[in-house]
């Protein structure tokens, strides 16, 4: 079994703490099938005539990053995911308290699996770049068509509501050491309510995502998005086939029951030119 991330460093006052829905996706980046998807989509390739190595380095995203855990296994677990061990890595978030938690999170795994004796005895060195943690609303911040693989594990507990988006005084640390005890607590329970509140059907964030998601995919991009049984994730599939050119298929152990939620984790691609 592959190590889940250490986040004993992660204070989860105002950051998603690792629940079920994260070890889902843990779980589907690591099974037999969708590593195999991914490496034969993603791993390096060797021209014999020449000797030398194509298929470029893959850009890995995770938006709404929380504590990190996801991104951070897939960097560090590259070579049994994606077939290589150079991939890049990003992670976008809302919350700066997230960006800072995830870019420990990540950065403590690669260290730690590249001092993994058993990675050493079979010469296999982890030479993921974690690139930053950036604080953004989803996508806003990346270059169209630069994504490759896209994870999101979104806000979808449908709620009356959509919580705003933080303001940048909110996101600064001295704001939030001159508040009262009152003020603070509200603060910590404003930030949770952007790790789970999905607004109608749970799908509000969630659809904006989506939206985003043609335009940002590189040719070869693929996204995987987690959704619970209360977002309807048949009908979600089928609006994105019917974009036209594109497919949607529910992965891993999908179904899983999580409480009184039923996880379903959604693969998005391009089908292949005929």
């Amino acid at each position: 079994m592959l190590p889940t991330p250490d986040t004993s460093h992660v204070s989860f006052d105002t950051v998603y703490e690792p629940a079920e829905d994260s070890y889902l996706f843990l779980d589907t980046l690591s099974s037999a099938s969708e590593s195999q998807w991914l490496s034969e989509r993603f791993k390096k390739s060797t021209d014999s005539s020449s000797n030398s190595t194509s298929n470029p380095v893959p850009l890995v995203v995770e938006v709404g990053t929380g504590s990190g855990v996801v991104l951070a296994f897939a960097a560090a677990q590259s070579q049994h995911i994606f077939g290589r061990q150079d991939i890049l890595t990003l992670g976008i978030d809302v919350n700066r308290n997230a960006c800072i938690a995830t870019r420990e999170t990540v950065s403590t795994a690669i260290k730690t699996e590249q001092k993994n004796p058993e990675v050493s005895a079979t010469a296999v060195k982890v030479n993921t770049v974690h690139i930053s943690s950036i604080t953004g609303d989803l996508c806003a911040a990346l270059r169209p068509g630069s994504v490759d693989v896209l994870l999101f594990n979104p806000p979808y507990v449908p709620t009356e509501e959509l919580p705003r988006l933080p303001t940048e005084s909110e996101n600064d640390p001295q704001t939030f050491q001159s508040m009262s005890r009152s003020a603070k607590f509200e603060s910590d329970s404003f930030f949770l309510s952007l790790t789970y509140a999905g607004g109608a059907d749970g799908m509000e964030t969630t659809n904006r995502l989506l939206e985003a998601i043609p335009g940002i995919l590189s040719a070869r991009g693929v996204a995987y998005v987690l959704l619970c049984k209360q977002n309807r994730p048949d009908e979600v599939k089928e609006r994105i086939r019917a974009w036209g050119g594109w497919n949607a298929e529910s992965v891993g152990s999908s179904g899983m029951q999580a409480g009184w939620e039923k996880l379903v984790i959604v693969r998005i691609w391009r089908r292949e030119s005929p």
